[in-house]
């Protein structure tokens, strides 16, 4: 039986799945070397996207690979030095870069994404924090008509999930969306998405809702787990010992240590991600866009205009490198040229990555242990329904989701 969970990891992913074992009944403990809403989990584009159930590796990835890094104006970055540490998680990733594998993963990314907004409510309303989730049409803006019809392949599979985009051409475009320039002339817009106008803050009084309820949080670093029998007992931390009866590992990139620990090798690597906010922004967008040119998310936010893109390898330990984000800086300008602001914030974080891009969701054998992390590009999309998911396989409570797709233990 059940008596207290301890949740590693105060993202959005380990506060949604706090939260709903809290309705639940169940005794709670959140445990984060940092505060909540500070790591990856405030870094985002802030996109509730419901449609994001393709991944990066389409087929061709392996063909255009090359070129993409070689292209300065293209948003791939890598730390040469990083590669020979790279290749054995590469070879599995672009191993996936075929039509099969392509459309098995779109598969199973789909029942994460794609009632996100309904899921951010279900979260956040009976807390009386509804306001946090804005409902919004969330718009891929393209050059023109060729260079969206480029895309056909990606557009097919969102058409499969039941995501059928509106266009918008020519002087419409601006008429919808003043902040946009004139060398983009086509929008398909996505009605029904949303986004969050602060993400780390919306984590944060998500999880002042979690105590509030009688949850606890706890700022320490978690350096090993306890297992009797195979299961679970305790949580060992920089500030001692933690008993519990179920585990949820949702530290994001930095949970493949502590997979290693439990004797599972998790082909999970840190995708390296950028963001620039446009401190007190004019002549910004009004709503999230995708700039298809520049492969970036502008998102309108408290602070002003958030720009998050761009792909680097290069590990957990190295410092921000400057190409990336002045890049994001060029394209951001190319795209909203009327944009005034005054001042900018860069950003670095680190997206986990797993190498065929399905999350992991589900229990580690019969450990009590329970894996919430690996949700590459959709953390904040899909962490309230994985915190969902992960609070009814605790409780016992029957899911619709066929979970086979995330299983924690399909590498091995």
């Amino acid at each position: 039986m059940t008596r207290h969970v301890v949740v590693i990891g105060a993202g959005i992913v380990g506060i949604s799945s706090a939260i709903w074992l809290r309705r639940a009944g169940v005794d709670v403990t959140v445990i984060d070397r940092g505060a909540p809403g500070t790591g990856t989990s405030h870094g985002n584009g802030g996109v509730l996207a419901a449609c994001a159930m393709v991944p990066v590796t389409a087929p061709g990835m392996i063909r255009k690979a090359p070129g993409m890094l070689l292209n300065s104006d293209f948003p791939l970055f890598l730390r040469w030095s990083y590669l020979p540490r790279l290749l054995p998680w590469l070879r599995q990733y672009l191993g996936a870069a075929n039509d099969a594998d392509t459309r098995r993963i779109a598969q199973g990314l789909t029942p994460i994404t794609s009632d996100a907004v309904e899921q951010h409510k279900a979260l956040a309303d009976d807390l009386g924090l509804g306001d946090w989730v804005n409902d919004s049409d969330y718009c891929f803006a393209y050059a023109n008509r060729t260079a969206f019809e480029a895309e056909s392949y990606t557009w097919s599979l969102r058409r499969d999930a039941g995501f059928v985009p509106e266009f918008i051409s020519g002087p419409d475009v601006q008429d919808y969306e003043p902040a946009l320039g004139p060398d983009i002339t086509f929008l398909a817009k996505m009605n029904q998405h949303g986004f969050i106008r602060n993400p780390g803050g919306y984590v944060r009084v998500l999880a002042k809702a979690f105590t509030d309820m009688g949850g606890t949080l706890m700022e320490a670093e978690v350096k090993d787990v306890s297992l009797t029998d195979g299961k679970v007992t305790s949580v060992l931390t920089t500030q001692g010992p933690v008993s519990c009866d179920d585990l949820v590992l949702a530290t994001g990139v930095w949970s493949k240590p502590m997979m290693a620990k439990l004797g599972i090798n998790v082909p999970l690597e840190a995708e390296r991600g950028y963001h620039i906010v446009f401190e007190n922004a004019t002549g910004a967008p009004q709503r999230p866009l995708m700039i298809a040119s520049g492969k970036f998310v502008s998102t309108p936010m408290d602070q002003g205009l958030r720009c998050a893109g761009i792909v680097e390898f290069g590990g957990l330990d190295a410092g921000p490198s400057k190409a990336p984000l002045d890049l994001l800086r060029r394209q951001a300008k190319k795209a909203f040229p009327h944009l005034e602001y005054t001042n900018e914030i860069e950003w670095l974080g680190h997206r986990p990555a797993p190498s065929d891009s399905l999350p992991l969701i589900g229990q580690i054998g019969e450990s009590r242990v329970f894996t919430a992390f690996g949700h590459h590009h959709i953390g904040l999309t899909g962490g309230p329904k994985t915190g969902r998911l992960i609070a009814g396989l605790i409780t016992g409570e029957r899911t619709n989701t066929d979970l086979a797709p995330y299983h924690p233990q399909r590498f091995s």
